[in-house]
């Protein structure tokens, strides 16, 4: 059942995805060679604490951390550990917050120093084609046109798209339906209807789209071991432009 949100409550998610965007904002002012995966954790969780979140990821279906912080061929829900980033790294970061009763989530890929060229076009092709699929989420337009804009950018690019990993509803709940894949066909799927509020999350391969999952029950990572780039941000459907909940400027400010 896909839960329609007054505009109250979508000012109330547009809060708590603003959250969400200021505490990446505030890990791309440290994140760099040298830093563990562990202090940055520590580093959202004191932010969100401090400015009345609770974190969204911490203890959901016991997943250990308030990030899921996933290196280079790791695709999403990597653990924060004590790995020390180092020179030539990609890094997502996912990170979820409740503030007063909703939820925000966002993620962004982060080139930790200078990675080499082709990864960083991975990185650029993914974030276009989240904003790709973007430009698509509005009323009377279906669920398949925002998968088909993501999937034809990144795949035209000569990327695959990870079809198990998909975006979703968000609200009261982190995961609400409906599920928001990143493929489709053009006028396929759920018709868009005004007060719809999800989140489109495009994880790009460098090669296969194939995925496995690690024995700790949680990290997944590209089968074949290439780097993934994984973007992610809430929208509100509207009647004409969407509405984006959170935002990479405080990132991008930090970066720049």
């Amino acid at each position: 059942m896909i839960l329609l949100k007054t505009e109250e409550e979508i000012e109330k998610l547009r809060i708590a995805n603003q959250l969400v965007s200021r505490t990446l904002g505030e890990l791309a002012k440290s994140i760099g060679p040298g830093v563990t995966t562990r202090s940055l954790d520590k580093l959202a969780e004191e932010f969100i604490r401090d400015h009345g979140g609770i974190p969204g990821f911490l203890g959901y279906n016991g997943f250990p951390a308030t990030l899921c912080t996933s290196l280079n061929d790791e695709v999403v829900h990597g653990i924060p550990s004590d790995y020390v980033l180092r020179e030539g790294d990609i890094l997502s970061v996912d990170c979820g917050v409740k503030l007063n009763g909703y939820y925000g989530d966002s993620a962004y890929t982060f080139p930790i120093g200078d990675p080499d060229p082709s990864w960083k076009t991975l990185m650029a092709t993914t974030r276009e084609s989240l904003f790709m699929g973007i430009r698509h989420a509005r009323v009377r337009n279906r669920l398949g046109d925002i998968g088909f804009a993501i999937q034809d950018h990144a795949e035209k690019a000569g990327y695959s798209v990870v079809r198990e990993m998909v975006g979703h509803g968000l609200g009261q709940n982190l995961h609400e339906e409906p599920e928001v894949p990143n493929f489709g066909r053009r006028g396929s799927g759920v018709k868009l209807r005004a007060g719809m509020v999800f989140c489109i999350e495009p994880m790009i391969n460098m090669g296969t789209r194939y995925i496995q999952q690690d024995k700790d029950g949680w990290t997944i990572r590209t089968r074949d071991g290439k780097p993934s780039a994984h973007y992610e941000l809430a929208v509100a459907i509207r009647e004409g432009e969407p509405d984006i909940l959170s935002t990479f400027q405080f990132i991008e400010e930090a970066l720049n």
